[in-house]
């Protein structure tokens, strides 16, 4: 929790950024901000002030329950069970300061030595899988990552797929975490996929959270093919970062009772519990179920239209020459790009792309340190994660300069390819 990581990495770069006023704009293709869609940012500010002018005095000036609000809790309870069919309660429902925090909460109730002194690891199940995951730990050797299979799409294209056979073969876990669809490749897990994952978490008799911040039913920022799922071993984290609230910091778990409580009592001991103004305003989009509007008319078409663009641009400015192949997805905030040449350095692409004042994201960052399987020291230094949330000009750009920067190491690594 104390090293430098690849999510801080992130966060600095953000800093960096917004703090040098010198020598021109930075071309920031690195964070996963929501981007700014003009009805997006109207209806939150709208469902702000509304929230502030009715109810800034009991959300505000009064501390409230560690679960969530309870204008939250039952919207969530509602919303859920009319849009699935479920029946959960409030006792199902936890609100809290965000998915990673929630994330790092359940990793910490979970993972860690036993009563052996056995290391009960955080077990991503399907590599690579979003940076901030990394850090959850509080072990060193804490956090394990299954290698995908990968998957050849046709020229230029591929997507991965979960290995079933070696998470089989991990023998102790704690925990597993994964993100669907995932951070940084957009991809969703298959039916089968997911039916393997339940069943390792009943055989290891331990959670399986999905983290649900691109997903169905909201922001529908990449479309899905599975719904989530209720699961004495499943527990689903939504939250409304990319929604349009990524600075909120809200966020809410669904799951069995008995995981859930647990939950409610690390936030009650560490920060008794999440901004409830938010919380009230997110109460509001969803039991008016403007947050379906929002989804369904602006964030779904605007992604998808985005991811499109940027498809385009790419195989405009990468030449064919290269070995490039992009991970398919329906739409997405993200292009992860795998460069499969020897000459080709994730990190010393990051620094080229620095020099010319433009953030990318290296992909070393979304799999499991130390990087020290042939896979790893190959395909794991061999990808990179392109950000769409700025507007096009930005994307446009920053994409020309990515062909420019490969044909500058490829020339100076000397390989004659």
């Amino acid at each position: 929790m104390s090293r430098l990581s690849g999510i801080r990495s992130i966060m600095e770069d953000i800093a960096a950024a917004g703090r040098d006023t010198n020598g021109g704009e930075w071309l920031n293709l690195s964070p996963g901000n929501p981007s700014l869609i003009p009805e997006v940012v109207a209806a939150w500010h709208r469902l702000v002030q509304e929230t502030l002018d009715d109810r800034f005095v009991e959300s505000s000036t009064r501390y409230g329950p560690s679960r969530g609000t309870n204008a939250l809790v039952e919207a969530v309870v509602e919303y859920f069970n009319i849009t699935y069919g479920w029946s959960i309660g409030p006792e199902n429902v936890v609100v809290g300061p965000g998915s990673q925090m929630l994330s790092f909460i359940l990793t910490t109730l979970h993972t860690g030595p036993d009563a052996d002194d056995v290391l009960r690891p955080l077990v991503l199940p399907r590599l690579p899988d979003y940076t901030g995951y990394q850090g959850l730990g509080l072990d060193a050797g804490g956090v394990a990552g299954i290698e995908p299979l990968i998957v050849d799409d046709g020229p230029h294209s591929f997507h991965y797929a979960v290995d079933t056979e070696a998470l089989a073969r991990q023998q102790h876990m704690g925990m597993m975490l994964l993100s669907h669809p995932a951070n940084p490749t957009g991809s969703s897990i298959e039916a089968a996929e997911l039916k393997a994952l339940i069943g390792t978490a009943e055989a290891h008799d331990v959670p399986l959270v999905v983290d649900h911040a691109y997903g169905e039913p909201f922001p529908g920022v990449v479309q899905t093919r599975l719904a989530p799922v209720l699961h004495p071993h499943v527990i689903n984290l939504f939250t409304l970062s990319k929604a349009g609230l990524p600075g909120e910091r809200i966020a809410f778990a669904i799951g069995p009772a008995e995981l859930i409580d647990p939950v409610v009592s690390f936030i009650a001991n560490s920060t008794l519990h999440a901004p409830q103004l938010l919380q009230n305003v997110v109460a509001r989009a969803l039991s008016t179920r403007h947050i379906d509007v929002l989804t369904t008319r602006y964030i779904k078409p605007y992604y998808k239209a985005k991811r499109a663009m940027a498809e385009e641009l790419l195989t405009e400015a990468l030449p064919d020459s290269l070995d490039w192949r992009l991970h398919s997805s329906d739409g997405g905030m993200f292009c992860w790009l795998t460069i499969d040449h020897d000459w080709f350095d994730d990190l010393k692409l990051y620094e080229l792309l620095r020099r010319k004042r433009m953030f990318i994201v290296p992909g070393r960052h979304f799999f499991v340190e130390p990087l020290d399987t042939p896979f790893l020291r190959t395909h794991g230094r061999r990808c990179v994660r392109l950000s769409l949330s700025p507007d096009e000009w930005v994307v446009a750009e920053g994409i020309n300069r990515l062909g420019e920067a490969l044909e500058e190491l490829r020339a100076s690594a000397g390989s004659g390819e």
